[in-house]
């Protein structure tokens, strides 16, 4: 059992875990004990039957669920470790990482989301009962008929108001106590003054009343406040997903003995064991063991790393071949991941300081129309003496000046752009995303895993003689290292049956060795296994059968498909393109050479990338960034708008504004493009809402403006900003 893997999280199995909120089945911690699984590379309805079967096929499994929308597994399996559980998830072509139960305590459901709905279908069916009253009024009925109508039609909308107004009252009384005049202020005021006045004028058998305007305008603005949720999509901070990929548990020496302790009992000093698989929980040294360790999350280094003792880890990074004891420098808060955590919900904050194009005009726009009913009022009651004509006057300028077209002109414009996104595979999670995507001026791409798949292959199995091939199989099968691998899929691909070889061992931080027919056979690194290795752009491993001499075999990251189109693209676009990455700096210049990316930097840490990115946005620059790994998750929140792919870490996922579904990059130049469309349908709604108000307003201060026309006009600039919205698709 590794130390990535022990933790005393309780969850209760159910059968309908994927509708319960997980927070809930999370803090609940009723039943036995179960893990979670992340699983960043599902999408679809087979993906979470291939998880599923495969993992209550396995012995000590009692209950498995997949949640798609989460991509996390939740897993009833008593005695047994996330360790466990993860060979077999990737045994059926699924990446998995274990996430702590504890650190996703803190998620929220879409409880809003619900709550809008329902509100929304109040609103419209009342608003729909009381235009049908407002029928009889308007074609002439008068007296006790016109009076019952109004009665009618108050009894239905009062209650109404106060119920789907509820999210504009609330938010116009936070705002009021803040000292300032949001969007909600008027909207607020024009419910409650023209239900007052429609109260005032039925109880008095007045011609008009504002009850079908009043709930409208309430149906009309929880549409555009649902569509700007919607949008949004309020997801879990990257910096709470960083700290579910901590390991909760870690293996300590005490008197030649493992004992089992939370990480954050641990001091410098300390040693720890670290098995084959298991994640690194500390930042430490190694004090006993040679291993390979995987740094692509942190670094984006496309290969493992020998190391032996004296060599420092940090925590995240992963043991692959052989035991390892650490002696440890830091630990919980104060280990490196922590450190980057800090820095991503430090960037998230700063980013979330942007201020769209909706609320710069509405800070014109409230006061504006505070101003113009109060001069009405006055105006009018100077002029006639009559108070109750006055604040009719005044409530039916509140009333047609009130912001449903403005309300709707961003979330209309960003709802259809992300449809045809969505359609060519990009996922908007944040409202404004599309508006600073407009503003791009740079663009920063990660490599491994972003402008290229992240998976070695074989450049060709020519240098191979075909009588090796099968012992070469036989032996690259047995080893994860990702160069064996790849090896072994190219001569699966051709066709190659492996030869049974014998005595095979793994030797970490070298390679692969075994025997056949009394003939030994190596496959690693090129000074074990005879060769030499010169200065070049490609990764190698070197095969040695026997006495003969060895052969090299080279390995190519692929690129994503469509990467060469999009960076094109991008640059004929006249933004600029750099490439950051962790790995070594001739794999790096051999990928910007293929693409035509002139500048490129290597062997970054996460917080050089950040920092890079930084200084980018000091200047003028608007920078767009586009990475998958964990080592890019500080950057993507540095960054003004950012990108990952759906099979990047969770926490990268997390961090980004919009996340590539498909395997192609082409969506990213498309993405620009569309964002300068969107922004201009943007400008051309609030142009809309402009002129609406210069013909309408007019109308009401004059005195002209009967309910139904304040309806008919509220309704008429609504539809044409959302039509004007349509033309994206």
């Amino acid at each position: 059992m590794s130390d990535a893997s022990l933790h005393d999280a309780r969850l209760s199995a159910c059968p309908a875990c994927d509708a319960a909120p997980l927070a809930q089945r999370i803090a609940e911690k009723t039943g036995p004990a179960d893990l979670i699984l992340s699983l960043p590379t599902i999408h679809c309805a087979t993906c979470i039957s291939d998880v599923e079967r495969a993992l209550t096929a396995h012995p000590g499994v009692r209950h498995a669920r997949v949640n798609l929308t989460l991509r996390r597994a939740l897993i009833d399996a008593p005695g047994l470790a996330a360790q466990d559980l993860i060979p077999v998830v990737e045994a059926v072509g699924y990446e998995a990482h274990e996430l702590d139960p504890a650190a996703l305590a803190a998620s929220t459901s879409d409880r809003q989301g619900r709550d809008i709905l329902m509100r929304i279908g109040v609103s419209g069916f009342a608003m729909m009962n009381i235009m049908i009253l407002s029928v009889a009024v308007w074609s002439g009925a008068e007296h006790a008929t016109r009076d019952l109508f109004h009665l009618i039609s108050g009894a239905i909308a009062l209650p109404t108001v106060a119920f789907a107004g509820q999210p504009f009252f609330a938010s116009a009384w936070r705002a009021l106590r803040a000292g300032r005049l949001g969007m909600d202020v008027p909207i607020s005021l024009a419910l409650l003054l023209a239900s007052a006045i429609s109260v005032y004028e039925t109880l008095h058998s007045g011609q008009h009343a504002y009850f079908d305007a009043a709930v409208m305008l309430c149906f009309f603005l929880l549409v555009g406040r649902y569509l700007d949720y919607r949008t949004r999509a309020v997801a879990r901070s990257a910096a709470e997903e960083l700290t579910a990929l901590e390991v909760p548990r870690a293996f300590r020496l005490t008197q030649g003995a493992d004992e089992v302790v939370p990480v954050a009992e641990l001091l410098p000093g300390d040693l720890i064991r670290i098995r084959p698989g298991a994640r690194v929980p500390a930042d430490g040294e190694i004090a006993v063991g040679e291993s390979e360790i995987d740094r692509g999350l942190l670094t984006g280094e496309s290969l493992p790393v020998a190391v032996r003792p004296g060599i420092a880890l940090s925590t995240g990074e992963v043991n692959l071949t052989g035991p390892l004891v650490l002696r440890v420098t830091a630990a919980g808060r104060d280990s490196s991941l922590a450190r980057l955590a800090a820095l991503v919900a430090a960037a998230e904050s700063a980013r979330g300081r942007y201020t769209s194009l909706a609320e710069r005009a509405s800070r014109l726009y409230s006061p504006a129309v505070h101003l113009l009913a109060l001069s009405s009022f006055l105006g009018w009651f100077w002029a006639s003496g009559d108070l109750r004509h006055a604040v009719n006057i005044a409530a039916a300028v509140l009333i047609i000046t009130c912001p449903c077209a403005l309300g709707l002109a961003v979330p209309a414009v960003i709802t259809a752009a992300s449809g045809r996104l969505f359609r060519r595979g990009m996922l908007i999670k944040d409202g404004t995303a599309l508006e600073r995507l407009a503003e791009v001026d740079t663009v920063v791409f990660d490599k491994t895993g972003t402008l290229t798949q992240g998976l070695p292959q074989l450049v060709s199995l020519d240098p191979l003689p075909e009588a090796w091939r099968p012992m070469a199989l036989g032996l690259a099968q047995a080893s994860s290292h990702p160069l064996a691998q790849a090896l072994a899929r190219a001569l699966g691909d051709a066709g190659v049956l492996p030869a049974a070889v014998a005595e095979i061992a793994e030797r970490p931080g070298l390679g692969i060795e075994g025997r056949f027919a009394h003939r030994r056979l190596r496959l690693g690194r090129a000074e074990w296994s005879g060769g030499e290795d010169g200065a070049t752009a490609r990764s190698a491993s070197w095969f040695r059968l026997g006495a003969g001499a060895p052969v090299r075999l080279e390995f190519t990251d692929r690129l994503r498909p469509g990467a060469e189109e999009c960076v094109a693209a991008i640059r004929e676009s006249g933004r600029r393109v750099l490439l950051l990455s962790g790995d070594r700096a001739s794999v790096v210049a051999d990928i910007a050479a293929r693409l035509g990316i002139e500048e490129w930097q290597a062997g970054m840490r996460p917080e050089d990338k950040a920092a890079r990115v930084e200084d980018l946005s000091q200047g003028v620059s608007r920078v767009l960034m586009v990475g998958d790994g964990l080592n890019d998750t500080a950057a993507l929140s540095m960054a003004h708008v950012s990108i990952s792919p759906a099979s990047a870490l969770d926490a990268a996922r997390v961090a980004s504004d919009i996340v590539m579904l498909g395997s192609g990059l082409g969506p990213v130049s498309e993405a620009l493009e569309l964002s300068r469309k969107a922004r201009r349908r943007i400008k051309e709604n609030f142009a809309i809402s402009i002129v609406y108000n210069i013909v309408a307003v007019p109308f009401a201060i004059a005195g002209f403006a009967t309910p139904l026309m304040a309806a008919l006009a509220m309704s008429l600039s609504s539809v044409s900003v959302t039509l004007n919205a349509l033309r994206l698709r």
